[in-house]
């Protein structure tokens, strides 16, 4: 199979296309036929050495794809037959013409979605699921901000939380991504180059305060969301580009009672991804069949174009997620 390697940690020009055996799924596992696999900022810190896959892991870049089961492994639970289409989650081995997956963390593709599209799906809704349903964060009727709106998990953040209810407030880089964020049901939308975010929040929720926060910044941001939010507030953190050391007056969390609060999945137990992989489809699937949710994917590009598609995460142009499609000839980009 033709799958990317990664040269040496560096930037994205130590991508390069390699072939090797196809893996061969082992007990609980099947093996998927990639047909496309999504693109994520983990995917881009691996590559540079700072965040090595899990023990066990494949060592190949990428942790979600689409396709097709192309074997299963012994034991199977009998849900998955060959042939059948699926997206899945993975701790590794997506970049890849075939990967080895789990079967818990398998999912049918959602009812009137592409499979290249589905490719989009299983990392950013899980991890949402994870972080703000399962435990329950987010209520109906809620004041919920999730800054990076226009980012793969923020476009199906802002979503789902519409979805269930809540009113959403979001941050973007420029006012066309925040347009775009707002037409997927953000109530506002800040231009967090142009504007002071914190301030048009503040204004926004008085006088009760934001209710939920998803943040993938920390850093400077910890305080002022800390401000922002109402009493019983719960904060959580998926990620931390403005750094992870931050520092709280104790006081302020306890007299607003806040919950303060954050998680990983790439390196959870393979049975508890397995049981958000099957309430994600049993609550998210339905809202995809009937038009509250769709994945956002802004561009595709060859497998062989691995390194254009780290160079446009970079860059940060891009709205929603991108996708790297493995049958697509290399001389085409979507």
């Amino acid at each position: 199979m033709r799958y990317i390697e990664i040269a040496e940690p560096g930037g994205p020009e130590v991508l390069r296309l390699a072939t090797g055996p196809v893996p061969l799924p082992g007990a609980g596992e099947v093996l998927v036929r990639v047909e496309a696999a999504g693109v994520n900022r983990a995917d881009l810190l691996q590559r540079q050495g700072h965040y090595p896959p899990p023990l066990g892991a494949s060592p190949i870049l990428g942790m979600e794809v689409s396709g097709h089961i192309a074997q299963l492994g012994a034991v199977a639970t009998g849900r998955w037959r060959v042939g059948d289409p699926v997206c899945a989650l993975l701790a590794g081995g997506g970049y890849a013409e075939y990967c080895v997956a789990p079967e818990g963390q398998c999912m049918a593709v959602p009812p009137g979605t592409s499979l290249r599209d589905a490719a989009a799906i299983p990392e950013a809704a899980i991890t949402v699921w994870a972080n703000l349903f399962e435990p329950r964060r987010l209520f109906g009727g809620n004041l919920f901000l999730v800054q990076g709106g226009s980012s793969g998990i923020g476009t199906l953040a802002i979503q789902i939380a519409r979805a269930f209810g809540a009113r959403v407030a979001t941050t973007a880089g420029t006012d066309e991504k925040c347009s775009f964020c707002r037409s997927l049901g953000a109530e506002i939308a800040i231009n967090y180059r142009a504007q002071d975010w914190a301030a048009e929040l503040a204004r926004w929720s008085q006088p009760h305060g934001i209710d939920c926060i998803l943040d993938m910044i920390g850093g400077d941001y910890f305080a002022k969301h800390v401000s922002l939010l109402a009493t019983g507030g719960r904060l959580v953190h998926i990620a931390f580009s403005h750094g992870s050391l931050v520092t709280i007056d104790l006081r302020t969390m306890m007299v607003k009672r806040l919950l303060i609060t954050g998680s990983t999945l790439r390196p959870r137990a393979i049975a508890e991804k397995s049981s958000l992989a099957r309430a994600v489809e049993q609550e998210l699937w339905p809202l995809f069949t009937n038009g509250q949710l769709r994945p956002v994917v802004d561009k595709v590009f060859p497998l062989g174009q691995a390194a254009d598609a780290h160079r446009l995460m970079e860059s940060g142009r891009h709205t929603g997620k991108i996708v790297l499609e493995t049958h697509l000839p290399e001389t085409e980009r979507a």
